[in-house]
């Protein structure tokens, strides 16, 4: 199994629910693809570098978990169909 890193950028126009709903949803498609989640770090609300769907502010999420190589591209093509996600990035971490 490879370590890797989920940048997770939610829509901050929606309630608490929705954007705790939103992350849960990622942890799921994780384990789904036989992913193990290690830790979830919640950033906050940060100001977006540019305008995004009409939006210039998001919470941000860096989700860091084990998984085969194959699960990204499967978790990208699952994340890309979500609403509240307006932006993610899978990075792999290089282990020392």
């Amino acid at each position: 199994m490879s370590k890797y890193e989920l940048c997770l950028v939610v829509s901050a126009k929606v309630e608490d629910s929705v954007r705790d709903a939103s992350v849960e949803d990622a942890k799921k498609l994780i384990t789904r693809f036989g992913g193990e989640v290690k830790n979830v770090e919640e950033w906050g609300k940060k100001r977006l570098a540019y305008e995004v769907q009409k939006m210039n502010e998001a919470f941000y999420y860096f989700i860091q978990f084990d998984a085969e190589t194959t699960a990204p591209a499967e978790i990208e093509d699952r994340l890309r169909t979500r609403d509240n996600v307006i932006r993610f990035l899978i990075t792999r971490v290089e282990e020392a």
